[in-house]
């Protein structure tokens, strides 16, 4: 998602209380958030997969292992 969508999403946020959407700016609303919401959750999966618990006898165990990377 780059920031020409991100502006858009906020740009339709905007005329969506001032003014209304008309139903093709209310489709094109949602499928922007729909991919805005995905990027948001593949972020958060990668960052989550990629921490690692120190065991308290010392051995190093990584989570996205642990848990087979769910998702990717």
């Amino acid at each position: 998602m780059d920031m020409l969508d991100l502006n858009r999403i906020n740009e339709l946020a905007r005329k969506s209380k001032a003014e209304g959407l008309t139903a093709a700016e209310k489709e094109e609303q949602a499928e922007l958030r729909r991919q805005y919401i995905e990027a948001v959750r593949r972020n958060l999966r990668g960052q989550l997969n990629n921490i690692d618990i120190i065991n308290k006898d010392g051995s190093i165990e990584n989570l996205g292992e642990k848990y087979g990377k769910k998702g990717n």
